[in-house]
């Protein structure tokens, strides 16, 4: 008989690595509350601390991230549009 491997929600996560940071419980009591394993929400807790300042920064850091490989096309753009201005200056200036 194989067990199904649980997973768990970054929400959820996240929660009870906060209730561990917190201090207000053990961790084995914590545990037990949430019916995982005492190694795994000192992990949780671990990695929330190391990467608490990350968390917040994640989101502009994809922001970021999007609009560097959007860069590129937009002066692609640019270029081709000042050539574009450039040749109809060039071919009103005959007609005027």
């Amino acid at each position: 008989m194989t067990i199904k491997r649980r997973r768990f929600s970054p929400e959820f996560k996240f929660r009870v690595a906060l209730e561990a940071a917190k201090g207000q419980q053990t961790i084995s009591e914590l545990a037990g509350k949430h019916g995982v394993h005492p190694n795994q929400v000192s992990q949780w807790k671990r990695q929330l601390l190391d990467n608490g300042a990350g968390v917040f920064g994640q989101n502009g850091h994809k922001e970021q991230q999007a609009q560097t490989a959007v860069q590129p096309e937009l002066y692609e753009q640019i270029g081709r549009l000042k050539m574009e201005l450039e040749w109809i200056k060039k071919k009103s200036a005959q007609f005027s």
